[in-house]
Formats: structure tokens, C-alpha cells, sequence
């Protein structure tokens, strides 16, 4: 999907999980505004806290713009939810965003 089919998907469920991950996402494929990517993944990983990629994403965002004190429990947050056995899925994502966690300090 496109950018477009992504922003018509949010405007017409601005509480749909797979729009906001989805356009979020897409924005920063596309080096979009990384401002606004994150606000549509803050929304994401609100609507669903168990969605490990979602927090990997932001908090690849987050970190890219210097906002590291936030990034980190929204890193921590993705992990949790994939060890714990709440996510479907993600665990392979896991050994990225530990990583991404050690060096955040």
C-alpha cells in the first residue's frame, strides 16, 4: 500500500491499529517526516501494546531524532511483550532492540 491508501485508512479509523502501524511505518520507509511517523506509532503502540514490531519501529524513530530517554521503555516495553509470551510473534526481533537497549545504556 501507498502512503495515501495509509492516510485514508487513519482518517477513516483514526483507532485502527493496522493504519496507524501502517502509515507510520511507511513514512519512515519513505524518509518521511519522522515527526509525524512517530505520532502515528505512539498511537499504534498505545492500541496494541503487545505489537513487538510497532515499539521497534518507534523506538528506531525516536532514537533516530536523539530522544533516547524516550525510546528506551518503548524498546523495553516491545521486548517484554515478546518474552513474556503476550505478543504474537516478534521474538525474532527481540536480539534487535536488546541490542538497541545496550547501547542506549
Amino acid at each position: 500500500m501507498d502512503i495515501e491508501a495509509f492516510r485514508q485508512m487513519v482518517a477513516k479509523h483514526p483507532k485502527g491499529f493496522l493504519g496507524r502501524y501502517g502509515l507510520g511505518n511507511k513514512i519512515l520507509q519513505e524518509g518521511g517526516n519522522v515527526e509525524e511517523a512517530i505520532e502515528h506509532l505512539t498511537v499504534a503502540t498505545q492500541l496494541d501494546p503487545t505489537h513487538v514490531a510497532a515499539h521497534l519501529a518507534l523506538g528506531r524513530a525516536l532514537i533516530g531524532l536523539g530522544r533516547n530517554a524516550e525510546a528506551k521503555p518503548i524498546l523495553a516495553t516491545g521486548v517484554d511483550a515478546a518474552l513474556s509470551g503476550r505478543s504474537n510473534g516478534g521474538k525474532d526481533l527481540v536480539p534487535e532492540m536488546q541490542q538497541l537497549l545496550r547501547t542506549l545504556g
